[in-house]
């Protein structure tokens, strides 16, 4: 009996903590309707701001929780809501959900820079050894500081929101925000307070729960995660139940502890250890939570669409492939056998990039699971017979394909922010189960073996290169034709407006089945082609938020973004191995990237296409900058110049063709004055990297600064000027911004309009 009431007293500190987080979070989308993934770092974040103030510094804690709660993370949670929030109005879920995946995902590399391993001392909870006997039970000082906050906090919460008027006019601006600011309030001042209100609580649940599992960055960012399932359980609305459910989760998580050390417990089955059952119950917990949930409804309305989903052209299509393929052929044949191997990482990264096209890019579904689908490919690949031949590899991406749309089966009555959660429910039950398993990762590694075809089995980095090149180009070329079909306009119908697609008659159920089956199908084939001794955590779901953050950034909805983002991935962890000093830059450079898509929905391809499509249109400028890297690299070849020589004349070629040529040949006096002295500055950056004797480093800076300045001058400049906003905003859907002359003569073309 003792044992069971020590057990319940754990359950229920542990449920206040999660209750401190899950009202935080409950408290943010109620105030400002934005789900906020990154909740758990900011109390993360604030664990170790908090530890560097109270232990490292030696302030007294009420003085350093002061600060932290006080100052600190009302200021983390204004600035987020200004400079990463306020322009996602025009976003859909999708943006906005991602653009708080990319916080999180900021917010945990810029704790592993700032705090490493080995600076980091133990944290200490408040008033550590002073102990409550309460029926027989000694009971920690922190658990009951845990315990009496929720309750306080829930009952002020509840007041807050029901019967004070910052709190209606917080739930006003929700519902309507335009409406509200005529009846007087002030959005802007109201969002950046339920920020700064949320984020102290997560804060606080933060330093709570750290006194239990220490600064550990991705163990304390995950647990409070499990908070998730409390805020589920409530809707997203309800305080009342969302403290219930916190407690119910904490009670299962202590009762399961209890149990899993009892005799009578098995401790394997079928071979596999239950031992991750106890850390997977809140993750089981929130998954029936999410299921639970009735079908979400179909809403009609008038929707502001600011993302394009262009369809791909043929000719554009082939010609992309076939260059991929026949750069990589002459590249390769150039690199050392390291450099080969970080293309190979490259392009396996741009495959994972490109599983998301189908799923999140046509249908507008989100998945956090891009990488556990490569996981149980590079799984079945290892585990079934054939060593690697063409027919594993088959049945590996059917197996994984056919798991796809099983999962997503349950998932499909879900939507936005509850389907994003689902699907990180999921990964982290693969990676808990299954991953850790010592049955299926031996020895902390699982060895993948090499792709055999044909007798060649791709042993050389060159050769797997230049398949993983062809296999991207014929993947590439099969999402173009699916994007063209009937399943491709369906696809995209149903992310415009699942509503209408129903109304004429679309099976939804369908088309998302095949949209989750295509897009694992694809993701497995990246991790079934990762040949070699690799780890679990590398399919491990905060190893899948790089994925996401970089294939919509680099623009979701084509197959040149997907590359795109797979390329920067893959460049970015080329880079911190290659060059130690940026190892910590390259920690936060995908989620501070992310946070950029609120000026930029549509992905930096995207804005490229747009910009370059004059270039793009001048013969002159195609020709001369095709003709320019095949005699630079046939100077190479013979020995004329060196590799990387060869790269630096590469690299200012590209920037005599993107800002020279097209000024030169066919721009504006305009557009000579402002591209023809920033390129040259541009080329003389390049030259000095390339021929002075610099440092990696500062030879990469030189090129970055270069690439930088010529692009965005380039880009601004080329772009034909738009016409004068009008008076009053137009009253369609879809049209947030006047039309560009582009796209006025893009209509004037397609409807006959002869000028």
């Amino acid at each position: 009996m003792q044992q069971f009431i020590a057990y319940t007293i754990i359950g229920l500190t542990i449920g206040a903590i999660y209750a401190l987080a899950s009202s935080g979070l409950v408290l943010t989308y109620v105030t400002s309707g934005v789900f906020n993934i990154a909740h758990g770092a900011i109390g993360m974040i604030s664990a170790f701001v908090y530890w560097q103030i109270r232990f490292d510094w030696g302030v007294s804690a009420p003085l350093a929780l002061l600060i932290v709660l006080g100052v600190f993370c009302p200021l983390l949670g204004m600035f987020i809501e200004r400079f990463v929030l306020r322009d996602l109005g025009a976003a859909n879920e999708v943006t906005r959900l991602t653009v708080t995946v990319a916080l999180m995902a900021g917010l945990i590399g810029a704790a592993a820079w700032i705090w490493p391993p080995d600076a980091r001392s133990a944290f200490r909870g408040f008033f550590e050894g002073n102990v409550i006997t309460v029926l027989g039970v000694n009971i920690g000082m922190n658990k009951i500081i845990a315990l009496v906050s929720a309750v306080i906090v829930a009952v002020l919460l509840r007041y807050l929101l029901f019967n004070t008027r910052l709190g209606v006019q917080m739930r006003a601006v929700v519902d309507d925000r335009d409406l509200a600011e005529l009846n007087g309030a002030r959005p802007n001042q109201i969002s950046s307070a339920s920020w700064a209100m949320g984020s102290v609580l997560a804060g606080y649940a933060g330093i709570l729960l750290a006194a239990e599992v220490q600064l550990n960055i991705i163990p304390l960012t995950l647990l409070v995660i499990n908070a998730y399932a409390a805020a589920i359980l409530g809707r997203l609305k309800s305080l009342l139940y969302t403290f219930v459910g916190a407690m119910v989760l904490g009670l299962l998580e202590a009762y399961l502890l209890w149990t899993s050390g009892s005799s009578w417990f098995p401790k394997s089955f079928f071979g596999f250890n239950t031992g991750g059952l106890r850390q997977a119950a809140p993750t089981i917990f929130l998954f029936i939570c999410l299921l639970a949930l009735p079908q979400a409804k179909l809403r009609a309305g008038m929707v502001r669409v600011a993302q394009r989903s262009r369809e791909p052209k043929w000719s554009t299509s082939v010609l992309g492939s076939v260059v991929l393929i026949v750069g990589v052929i002459a590249l390769t044949a150039l690199l050392t056998r390291a450099n080969t191997i970080f293309l190979a990482q490259c392009l396996l990264f741009a495959l994972a990039v490109l599983s998301l096209v189908p799923l999140t890019g046509y249908s507008g579904l989100v998945s956090l699971a891009p990488l556990t689908f490569a996981g149980l490919g590079a799984v079945f690949m290892a585990k079934l017979p054939g060593n690697g031949s063409v027919l594993t590899l088959v049945a590996a991406v059917a197996i994984v394909a056919l798991i796809g749309a099983v999962v997503a089966l349950p998932a499909l009555r879900l939507e936005g922010i509850y389907l994003a959660l689902a699907t990180g429910a999921f990964a982290l039950l693969v990676s808990t189960l299954i991953f850790n398993q010592q049955k299926v990762f031996p020895n902390g590694s699982l060895d993948v073996p090499r792709l055999r075809f044909f007798g060649v089995d791709f042993q050389q980095p060159r050769e797997k290169v230049i398949m993983l090149s062809v296999v991207f180009a014929a993947v590439s070329l099969m999402l173009v034709a699916i994007r063209r079909s009937g399943l491709g306009r369906q696809m995209v119908a149903m992310k415009d407006s699942p509503l209408a697609g129903a109304m004429l008659g679309m099976n939804l159920l369908k088309v998302k089945t095949v949209a989750f089956a295509l897009s694992a199908a694809i993701a497995s084939l990246a991790g079934a082609l990762d040949a070699g001794k690799v780890p679990p955590d590398r399919y491990s779901l905060d190893s899948s938020l790089p994925i996401l953050l970089l294939a919509i950034v680099g623009g979701i909805s084509s197959i040149g973004g997907a590359f795109f983002g797979g390329v920067m991935l893959g460049t970015n962890t080329v880079m911190a191995t290659a060059i130690p000093s940026l190892a910590n830059i390259a920690k936060v450079t995908p989620g501070f990237i992310g946070m950029t898509l609120g000026r930029n929905v549509n992905g930096v391809s995207a804005q490229i296409g747009d910009g370059f499509r004059p270039m793009v249109e001048h013969r002159p400028s195609v020709i001369v900058a095709i003709v320019g890297p095949v005699v630079f690299w046939t100077l190479t070849t013979v020995d004329i110049v060196s590799n990387w020589q060869f790269f630096g004349l590469l690299f200012m070629w590209a920037l005599g063709t993107i800002g020279l040529l097209p000024a030169i040949l066919g721009g504006t006096s305009e557009m000579r004055r402002v591209l023809v002295p920033l390129t040259i500055a541009g080329l003389i950056a390049g030259f000095v990297s390339t021929t002075v004797d610099l440092p990696t480093g500062g030879r990469m800076l030189c090129l970055i600064v270069a690439a930088t300045v010529v692009v965005q001058a380039a880009r601004r400049k080329m772009e034909p000027n738009a016409p004068a906003a009008p008076v009053h905003s137009p009253d369609f859907a879809g049209l947030t911004t006047p039309f560009s002359a582009r796209e006025l003569q893009e209509v004037d073309d397609a409807i006959g309009v002869v000028p």
